[in-house]
């Protein structure tokens, strides 16, 4: 039988923790110098995801 896969990109974007998983906020890759600074900062850090998501992300990742 074929090893299950994990979907790659799910696997980039998201850590599982004791909680759940853990996310990056989104808007904070490129052409930043058109945002307020007020709206970097707040974009830092991690967040966890949504208890309707848990599902989605958990299917993507289940190898892990």
């Amino acid at each position: 039988m074929a090893k299950a896969k994990i979907h790659s990109g799910a696997a980039k974007r998201f850590k599982k923790t004791a909680g759940g998983y853990k996310r990056k906020s989104a808007y904070r890759s490129h052409i930043l110098t058109k945002m307020t600074t007020k709206r970097k900062r707040q974009l830092r850090g991690t967040s966890m995801i949504h208890d309707h998501d848990k599902v989605l992300v958990d299917r993507m990742l289940r190898a892990c």
